[in-house]
């Protein structure tokens, strides 16, 4: 059986992370290869050793896991509360990775790349999260997301993303020759097929991310009931990157308040039980939700997927990137409307509409499935 090797951001501590880092082991499996997910190490990565305190998990007490605890989470440590639950977080997604990622057991950096590792695989894959977002200064220096240890045919890019709209000038000339060396690309939004095209001058296809490739009882099957007794209850969830405003968490809680709803939030360390619970239980939670409000890419993608109704509000800062990959997906789905500026009354909130849906992802995954054969050269 051929081999895939491929090569992500490995955060265990994103939901949209591992659950793309799984959806496309998944769909590269479904097409025959045997697959794992190389481990990568960056500079950054290097300096806290995080990856290698993280890495074995399994079997730790939640105390073991604190005394592992390394400088990127060192603000909280003053923190009590957070002390205490955020080891039962990062040990539920590693647990998560543990279980259904294949990852390897060994892991290369920008300055350490075993001399054998371009014949150990068939192919080598890279996407689909930001893994080419330049402003990401921990990977910006490293060629590895480029695949450059691998002969050319071998390398495919699987629904990558720039992050961001344009690559600024001082990397245009290495990102034109970086990615002027691989030999199937493909990427996750309209804007990094234009710089593929600015830069090369080669057409890169736009695909959607990997997690809209499996289907909805597919990752029900994989979902877990939180243990929490917030989830008896009808309730409104949100899971919001960065701050929420003032503004809108009155308008969040006012819908709760009309609607009779619990208030659940994924991402604020006040709500312990929610703010512990992985992957797993991130799914099933948007799939019980009677709405979800949230700002994250894959928040919306899942709510395609389960068909819950959901909110989006948009970015707060200057993370243009971020809202403007969410506006291409609700612009790909025909949602457009899921807007929060769009919802006036308290009906539409809850009112959701998916009998289109099913016929765009069916095409969207039928494209996925022609690219990836093509450059896999499977019949």
């Amino acid at each position: 059986m051929k081999k895939i090797g491929i090569l992500t951001i490995n955060d265990y501590d994103n939901y949209g992370n591992r659950l793309q880092n799984y959806a496309s082991q998944e769909v590269l499996k479904s097409l025959g290869f045997s697959v794992e997910t190389v481990i990568h190490k960056t500079k950054k990565d290097m300096k806290t050793s995080s990856l290698e305190k993280m890495k074995n998990l399994k079997g730790l007490s939640v105390s073991e896991i604190s005394k592992r605890f390394n400088n990127k989470w060192k603000k909280y440590l003053y923190n009590k509360k957070v002390k205490d639950i955020k080891p039962k977080r990062l040990r539920a997604f590693k647990e998560f990775t543990d279980t259904y990622i294949s990852e390897t057991d060994y892991y290369i950096t920008a300055e350490y790349i075993p001399d054998d590792l371009g014949n150990k695989y068939d192919y080598f894959v890279t996407g689909s999260d930001q893994v080419w977002n330049p402003t990401f200064t921990d990977r910006r220096y490293s060629t590895i997301d480029f695949l450059t240890f691998a002969p050319k045919e071998k390398r495919i890019s699987y629904a990558a993303s720039f992050g961001v709209s344009e690559i600024p000038n001082e990397f245009v000339e290495e990102y034109t020759g970086l990615i002027s060396g691989m030999n199937k690309i493909s990427v996750r939004e309209q804007a990094g097929a234009e710089i593929v095209k600015k830069l090369t001058k080669k057409n890169a296809t736009v695909l959607v991310d990997p997690t809209m490739m499996l289907t909805k009882d597919k990752w029900l099957s994989i979902s877990k009931k939180p243990k929490t007794k917030l989830t008896r209850n009808k309730y409104l969830l949100t899971y919001f990157l960065g701050k929420q405003s003032k503004v809108n968490k009155k308008i969040i809680n006012e819908i709760a308040r009309k609607n009779n709803l619990e208030i659940i939030n994924l991402a604020d360390v006040e709500d312990k039980e929610a703010f512990i619970t992985g992957p797993s239980e991130f799914i099933d939670f948007i799939n019980s939700a009677s709405v979800f409000c949230t700002n994250s890419f894959h928040g919306v993608v899942f709510s395609i997927l389960l068909e819950t109704p959901f909110i989006v509000f948009p970015r707060e800062g200057t993370v243009m990137s971020m809202n403007s990959r969410i506006d291409t997906l609700l612009s790909t789905f025909n949602l457009q409307t899921r807007t929060i500026s769009n919802i006036n009354t308290n009906e539409q909130v809850f009112e959701m509409d998916y009998t289109h849906t099913k016929s765009i992802l069916e095409k969207e995954r039928k494209k996925a499935i022609n690219f990836l054969k093509d450059a896999l050269q499977v019949d």
